[in-house]
This record gives structure tokens, sequence and C-alpha cells, in this order.
């Protein structure tokens, strides 16, 4: 052999080796992305969110293959073996993904990613604004340390966000951030109670006009419908006729002060009603609305979509349950005196009907108890709720419910001393529980009352 034949020998040995290291290093690649590429799928649950879609697109390049994966959902891991693959990933059922055009440079053997990756998360149009933070300061700090975009709708009705960032790492570790805050924001009191179970009592209008009365009572509008309030304030003040006479020739007026009557007014009383009501924490906002009166079974925080179809479903589910506890019978209640909820009358925060069952055989617990351990079973109810033993009220004053323009200088409490001392003993009759609804807080239909996402019927009237 020639030693041009020997050196080319040599040379074609080289590439050869070369050729199997590169074959090697790209399995052992591709091992590597199935090993640590992988996607979190969370269901909607009272600790999560949903995730509904995640995308990634990379640059073709003619230079490289084209590696078709199939990933199943699992934690994410950061690695930066992940970035030498760009991926596209659509919603079918739970989580599948699929890998394509990694880009890597021979000459330095580097990973370079020219994809975009971005996920779409239903959070709830009520967390929206913990997310986004006072002035935008906690959805700013997750972009910085995250390297992420954050996307949030412009519509108060949409419930979903947009992480954009260069690589799934990034995103995914902010999407698990978003995570956190919203199973901090949904244990804490900042996100209240969006809906309830209610067993409506504003059908009876009997009932509702001895609210309407109840209220004129203590705040001293005797006579007078609780929406006229204060309409003392807009009557004309009586007036006094005076005659006045002007001379022409001095063009001066003369007033013929004997003619005007002398009227005599009373004091006014230095403890007036209203005043007295100020100093005891009593206002028109602290009552209920007479059309909204209820008993309460269950609270719930529902803050998308999902979980108030969820709730739907099994309120409508458990009516066989219910009819069950309830022996197919119709069930009556008494309503009578009213008791403050956990602190004294002298500091009330709740002032509520407390409710008797008419035969005292304990049906109406029973059917609540099964809306109650439904809802539990479901994953529906709050871990602190789901402890709390059931008591039926129905409420006739609540301090949350005050409205001032000062919120610093906002009563948390009032003084229902008196108002217990007269009313107390008061008999507001007895009446049929018809239905159990699914209400939603804060929204009213024509009638007034909550509006029902869901119900359920209770047997029908008629008495032994």
């Amino acid at each position: 052999l020639t030693a041009a034949e020997i050196t080319g020998g040599g040379e074609e040995v080289r590439k050869r080796g070369k050729a199997q290291m590169l074959s090697c290093r790209t399995l052992f690649r591709i091992d590597r992305v199935l090993g640590y590429t992988s996607f979190k799928c969370v269901k909607s649950t009272p600790e999560s969110f949903r995730i509904m879609s995640f995308r990634g697109k990379a640059e073709k390049s003619s230079k490289n293959q084209t590696v078709n994966l199939v990933w199943r959902p699992m934690s994410t891991q950061s690695s930066s073996i992940v970035a030498e693959a760009g991926y596209e990933v659509q919603e079918a059922g739970q989580c599948s993904m699929s890998s394509t055009q990694g880009v890597v440079n021979d000459t330095t053997a580097s990973v370079v990613s020219a994809g975009k990756h971005s996920v779409s998360l239903e959070v709830g149009a009520s967390l929206i604004k913990f997310i986004r933070g006072k002035e935008g300061t906690t959805q700013m700090k997750i972009e910085e340390e995250m390297g992420v975009k954050i996307i949030l709708p412009s519509s108060r009705n949409e419930d979903h966000i947009i992480i954009e960032g260069g690589s799934v790492d990034c995103v995914t570790k902010a999407s698990e951030r978003i995570s956190t805050i919203v199973d901090e924001v949904v244990r804490s009191p900042s996100l209240d109670y969006s809906h309830f179970i209610s067993l409506p009592l504003a059908i009876h209008s009997a009932l509702v006009n001895k609210l309407v009365n109840f209220q004129n009572s203590v705040l001293g509008n005797h006579g007078m419908p609780v929406d006229e309030q204060d309409d003392q304030a807009s009557r004309p003040t009586a007036t006094v006729a005076v005659d006045l006479k002007a001379n022409s020739e001095t063009n001066q007026v003369n007033v013929d002060i004997k003619s005007i009557p002398i009227v005599s007014y009373q004091p006014k009383a230095k403890g007036t009603i209203s005043s007295t009501l100020f100093e005891l924490g009593i206002e028109k906002s602290i009552f209920i609305k007479p059309n909204t009166f209820h008993l309460t079974v269950l609270m719930l925080k529902l803050w998308n979509k999902d979980r108030v179809n969820a709730a739907r479903d099994v309120l409508k589910s458990i009516s066989p349950s219910v009819m069950d506890a309830l022996d197919n019978r119709p069930i009556f209640i008494r309503l009578k005196g009213l008791d403050c909820m956990r602190g004294p009358l002298a500091k009330a925060r709740v002032l509520y009907v407390p409710v008797e069952e008419i035969g005292d055989e304990g049906r109406l617990l029973r059917a609540c108890q099964v809306i109650t351990d439904a809802f539990v079973k479901a994953g529906l109810v709050l871990e602190k709720d789901a402890k709390q033993s059931l008591n039926l009220h129905a409420t006739v004053m609540n301090a949350r419910h005050r409205k001032r323009k000062d919120k610093r200088k906002k009563m948390e409490t009032f003084d229902a001393r008196e108002i217990h001392k007269q009313f107390g003993n008061q008999d507001w009759g007895e009446y049929l529980i018809r239905e159990a609804h699914l209400s939603q807080r804060f929204v009213f239909d024509q009638s007034g009352y909550y509006r029902c996402c869901a119900s359920i019927p209770f047997p029908g009237e008629h008495r032994a």
C-alpha cells in the first residue's frame, strides 16, 4: 500500500468511527428525551385547575431528521435535554405529546432551540385577580423568575390564561407556581364562597311580610316599606305666607310682622332613632333581603365552570336518596325566636332564626346530611367546611353585608341585645320545605331570589 492509501484508509476509519459515535449519541439523546420529557395533566379538583392544551413549535431544518414520539403524562423534570426537541401537544382525552425536528449543531455539539411553547390554563374568572396581584406585581414576578409571558383574559367572563415561554421547562414551572397560588387562595378567606345549597323560604309570602315588618320595626320605619327608608328627608318643609307691600315713592318694602303666625317647635331629641342605631352598628344594609330568605345547608367555592357543572350533576344524582331520607313525606318546619351565631349579642356578627322540624323525626337533618356527604365525596367542599357540624339556620342580619363609603371605619359587629329582647321569642310560623337549590350568590332572578343553577324537589304538600 502507498502512503496515500494508508492515509486515506485511516481517514475512512475515522469517519466511520465518528458516524458510529454520532449515531450512539443521537440514540442516547432520544432515550434521555423519553426519560426526561413529560407533562403533567391536572384535573379540575378543589386544589388545582385543568390544563386545556399545550403547544410548541420549532423551525424546520432540512439538515435534521424528524423524530415522532408519543409521550405519556408524567411529572415534568427540569433538564437541558428537553430543549433538544421541539414538540406539539394537543388535548385528546388525557394528554398526548409528539416531538418533531430537534436542532443540533454538529460543530459545537450544543443544543439550539428556536421553539415557542405555550399552555392554556382554566383557572376561573374569580381567580384571575390573584394571579395578576396588586398592580400586576405577582404576574411580573412569575414572568421574571420563570422567563415566561403570562397573557390574562381581557374580559371578566373569561377564565383561561396563557403562559408562553422558550422551553417546556419554564412554562411548566410557571404553571406549577400558578397552581400553588390557586391552592392557597381557595383555602383562604380571600376567595369568597360563590354558591351554596339552599332551602328557599321566600316562596312563602306571609313569611316575607313578617320579615319586612321586622326590619321596619328595628329601623323605626313603622308602617313604611323597607325600600322607602329615609324618605322623610325629601319631603317639602312647611312655609309661611308673608304679605309684602312696596312703597312706590321710596321703593322700600314694608313687612307686616304682626300678620306672621307664631309657631312653637319642640326641641330636637338628643338621642334620635337614627343616631342610636348608628351607635349600635345597626343599619339597613346588614339586614338580609326578604325575597332571599332561606335555610343554608352547605357553602361552596365553585370558581370555574367545571366545578359548577359537577355540582349540578351531584345534586341531581342524589334526588332519590334525599327522597328516601325524607321517607317520601312532606317536611314542615317551625321558625321561632332569634339567636346569635358565635359570640355575645353585644357584639353580634350574624343574627338568625332557629329551625325546628315539625314532628322532630330528624328527617330534614338526614336529608341535609345526604346532600353534604355527596358534595364532600365529589371533592367540592373545603376540608374545614367538611368537618363542621350541620347547623340549619335562617339568617336575618349579617354584619358582613354592611355598606360603608369609608371601609376603614367599617364595623364588623352590631349590638343585638335590644333586638333580641324584643324578638327573642318571636313565632315566625310553620312552613313547608318544597325543594333544595344550588344557588349562586350575588346573582338574582326575577323574583329577587338567588339564581338557581340546579334544584331537586322535596315531597309534595299534604299533612296527616
